[in-house]
C-alpha cells in the first residue's frame, strides 16, 4: 500500500511468518541480515557498521545497480513499538527515507511489517531514484525482503 501524508509518500507492506519474535529479531540483528534482503541483480556492500545493537548506531552502504554506486549512510533507532526498529537515511539519494521494521507476534507467528516514509528530490536526482526506490521497484523489493525473511527464519 502506497499512501501521501505531508508531501511524503508511505509504504507498507505486512506479511504473516510462521516463526517466533526471537528468531525474526536476531535474523534482523545479523551483520549479514542488509545483504541477506538486498535482491539481485542489486549488489550491497557495508563500508562501516558502527551499529552497537538493533537500535542503536549507524552504517555505512553502498547500492550497486549495474554502473551506477548509489552510497548512503542509515542510523538505527528505535521504532514505533516495543519489537521494533527503524532506519533513518542521514547521507543517500533520497530527500527523506525512514524505514520502520515492526514485528508483532500473532498467532501461530510473527506479523511483519515494513514501513517506509519517503520523499524524492527535486529534478533529475528525484527522477532517478522514483525509478529506483517506490512504485513497482518498492513492491518488488518489499516482496523479496519478506519471501526471504520467512525463507530464514520459519519454523519447519
Amino acid at each position: 500500500m502506497i499512501s501521501l501524508t505531508n508531501g511524503k509518500r508511505r509504504f507498507t507492506k505486512t506479511s504473516f511468518i510462521n516463526t517466533t519474535l526471537d528468531r525474526i529479531q536476531k535474523f534482523h540483528e545479523d551483520p549479514r541480515a542488509l545483504s541477506k534482503l538486498t535482491p539481485p541483480p542489486v549488489v550491497m556492500s557495508v563500508r562501516r557498521d558502527n551499529r552497537r545493537s538493533i537500535t542503536d548506531g549507524d552504517i555505512n552502504f553502498t547500492l550497486r545497480f549495474g554502473p551506477f554506486i548509489v552510497p548512503w549512510i542509515a542510523r538505527h533507532e528505535p521504532g514505533p513499538t516495543g519489537n521494533s526498529f527503524a532506519d533513518l537515511q542521514v547521507e543517500g539519494p533520497m530527500a527523506y527515507w525512514r524505514h520502520e521494521h515492526i514485528f508483532e507476534p500473532v498467532a501461530g507467528g510473527v506479523e511483519l511489517t515494513d514501513r517506509i516514509t519517503l520523499a524524492h528530490r527535486p529534478g533529475l536526482p528525484g527522477l532517478l531514484t522514483r525509478l529506483a526506490f517506490d512504485g513497482l521497484p518498492l513492491r518488488i523489493l518489499f516482496a523479496y525482503r519478506h519471501w526471504r525473511t520467512r525463507r530464514e527464519t520459519q519454523l519447519n
